[in-house]
């Protein structure tokens, strides 16, 4: 399996909290083992996605970082694989086998309007679908695709709370 790190593009607090605070969830619970949230520094984030981690297992982590240009520089020196998300680029089904065959992949999602030198310093810009969509749910295709549905049945270490599936109605399993 790939190592999967998410860069998140230009948070802006006041006006992006739900919608990062959920590329953060889905980063975690789709296979990602970090988010490094570039922009505005938002504590709240951080302590909330830590409260997640706490109950319901795993190692996830964010951290923030005011450039995404220093972001990208490192992870590439650590010889990672950059793919930005956007509906602009090559269609995913077309690249995944591509993407599939790197060992590490930063994974870039945007938040404000993006500017060109994100496209012109990621290895690829792919598109989940050539309409207006969410980030979010770009995410949670594109990590869906390269870890081939293994993530979702996965069961964090450390878990306090766990689901039982249930047919109808909910069971959560505690301890």
């Amino acid at each position: 399996m790939p190592k999967v790190v998410v860069l998140r593009y230009g948070h802006r607090a006041v006006r992006d909290y739900r919608v990062t605070s959920h590329c953060c969830l889905v980063a975690r619970a789709f296979g990602a083992e970090k988010i490094v949230i570039t922009g505005e520094t938002d504590k709240s984030i951080a302590e909330s996605v830590e409260s997640v981690v706490k109950k319901w297992g795993g190692n996830f982590k964010v951290e923030f970082e005011e450039k995404w240009e220093k972001v990208v520089e490192e992870y590439k020196k650590k010889g990672f694989f950059v793919v930005h998300l956007t509906m602009y680029g090559l269609p995913l089904e077309k690249k995944i086998e591509k993407i599939r065959e790197k060992r590490k992949i930063l994974v870039i999602i945007g938040s404000q309007k993006v500017e060109g030198a994100v496209y012109q310093k990621s290895d690829l810009n792919i598109s989940i679908t050539q309409q207006p969509h969410s980030e979010i749910a770009a995410l949670a295709v594109s990590l869906d695709w390269i870890f081939q549905g293994k993530e979702l049945g996965k069961r964090f270490k450390g878990a306090k709370i766990k689901v039982e599936p249930a047919e109808k109605g909910k069971k959560v399993l505690k301890g």
